[in-house]
């Protein structure tokens, strides 16, 4: 007789869903970084 495998087999981790969890940390801060790069170029530019 064949056995089944149990339901509780754990899986790979995907790489994605460590990406994830740092988007909501990383994004703000980027879009703060461009803001203030964007601002000293009108700035110096000016």
């Amino acid at each position: 007789m064949s056995q089944t495998p149990p339901a509780t087999e754990d899986h790979a981790t995907d790489p994605m869903e460590d990406v994830i969890g740092a988007v909501p940390l990383v994004l703000p801060a980027f879009g703060a970084v461009m803001i203030f790069l964007l601002a000293f170029i009108a700035v110096t530019m000016a």
